[in-house]
């Protein structure tokens, strides 16, 4: 016989057509129902066995337009399907006219049986079978059919889809508690180094007074008990040891000072940020005393913080732009706010000092750090690496803008007290040289 195998699937081609070249018959091929109708047009067939699901047009429409034809109408035609297997598919199977409805897989021996039962129904038809129903139930059927099939393909997605969810999303859970016990671990670490590393800032600092005291005290009394029988130059020597001294003496205190930020407990509570920059510039009257100074002071807003920590903000960033300012001659220096970043203040101070390189900036806040030469202005690079440590333990940053002669401003941001009120920026209070805002 020449058997017409109908399937998309070339490897269920090629199964069947060994299963029935084995028996001596003769297979032709094709894709879906379009093709298959063409063959039929151009080869002698004699039976055929098509699957149900395949593009452009499937098992059942095929077997409906060769049951309807004049010409094929009374071939044998089996269903050969691994997709449609309910009860549904196999009474819409006889509607269309299929002679036999086999499930795959299918050994070869039920591949036979099935198609001699065919071959003889057909011997039986002397002409085309006549349709069982009517068009219109023949669709229903058919819609029927289809939308079960849907459905149980939905189902068949939504639970592959859940379980594609719940993989993803218990990979995901263990990837976040391994981070996060990553981080505990990192944290920890970081915390139990900061720790280490104060204790030893500390305790050097505090250590180093005793043979400071030993050195500043010798040398005062080698100067009052041999000062007359000593040179002019051995006396410079030793002025020169007090002022090491005295400078080595400041940097420890600036050292326990930094130290004790870190460990110093803060007291949250609401800080009135006026208040604390008239406190400010009142204790700079010494350094301003005979210098033209114009500050521009905008009203601040009330913030959340620890009001003796923002106090040695402002005595350092004030301190910084009168001591930078100096060399001009009509200093400006100016206090305000500049909005908001992530809900938080921005407070600047801003002057007309000497400024700084831009590429330098990320030096300015470290500790020992400084952009300019010790002869040129005083200082041992701690005023902003206590700035930068208070702003971060409020939960802010700080930054700096600066351009070499054209001045700096500094920025850092805290957060607003609850019932602090808004403030225009835009009104300022002038203060010139001589005068405590």
């Amino acid at each position: 016989m020449n058997i017409l195998a109908v399937d998309d699937f070339a490897t269920n081609r090629i199964l069947l057509r060994v299963q029935l070249e084995a028996e001596g018959h003769t297979v032709l091929e094709a894709v879906d129902g379009v093709q298959a109708l063409q063959v039929l047009e151009r080869e002698p067939v004699d039976a055929i066995i098509s699957d149900i699901l395949m593009p452009n047009m499937d098992g059942y429409r095929l077997c409906r337009e060769v049951r309807q034809s004049e010409k094929f109408g009374a071939l044998p035609f089996i269903l050969f399907t691994a997709t449609y297997d309910s009860p549904a598919d196999q009474q819409l199977a006889r509607t269309v006219g299929a002679d036999r409805y086999v499930v795959k897989p299918a050994p070869k021996a039920v591949i036979l049986q099935a198609l001699r039962e065919a071959v003889q129904n057909a011997s039986k038809r002397k002409r085309p079978l006549a349709p069982q129903a009517d068009e219109a139930h023949v669709l229903r059927q058919y819609s029927q059919v289809l939308v079960h099939k849907l459905e149980e393909k939905n189902s068949q997605l939504r639970e592959a889809l859940e379980k594609e969810r719940q993989a993803a999303f218990d990979e995901i859970l263990k990837l976040n508690q391994d981070l996060e016990r990553r981080v505990q671990e990192r944290t920890a670490a970081l915390e139990a180094t900061n720790q280490e590393l104060e204790s030893f800032s500390y305790s050097v600092s505090h250590d180093l007074r005793a043979p400071l005291r030993h050195v500043q005290g010798y040398a005062e009394l080698l100067g009052a008990d041999a000062g007359s029988t000593l040179s002019s130059e051995a006396r410079r020597y030793l002025q020169v040891i007090a002022g090491a001294g005295r400078e080595m003496g400041e940097l420890i205190d600036d050292l326990l000072e930094l130290s004790r930020m870190n460990r110093a407990e803060m007291s949250q509570s609401s800080v009135d940020l006026d208040a604390l920059v008239r406190e400010a510039i009142g204790q700079l009257q010494m350094a301003t005393e005979g210098r033209h100074i114009a500050w521009q002071i905008a009203p601040l807003p009330r913030v959340l913080g620890d009001a003796a920590m923002l106090r040695q903000v402002f005595a350092n960033l004030l301190g910084n732009a009168v001591k930078y300012s100096r060399p001009r001659e009509a200093a400006q220096i100016e206090i305000g706010s500049a909005g908001e970043e992530d809900g938080r203040l921005i407070v600047f101070v801003l002057d007309n000092g000497v400024g700084f390189d831009m590429r330098y900036a990320d030096k300015l806040f470290g500790v020992f750090q400084r952009l300019h030469r010790a002869d040129e202005f005083e200082g041992r690079g701690i005023g902003l690496a206590s700035v930068r440590r208070i702003i971060e333990r409020h939960g802010g940053r700080v930054w700096a803008e600066g351009r070499p002669g054209e001045g700096a401003t500094f920025y850092f941001t805290l957060k607003r007290s609850a019932e602090s009120t808004h403030q225009p920026i835009n009104q300022s209070i002038n203060h010139e040289q001589g005068e405590n805002p």
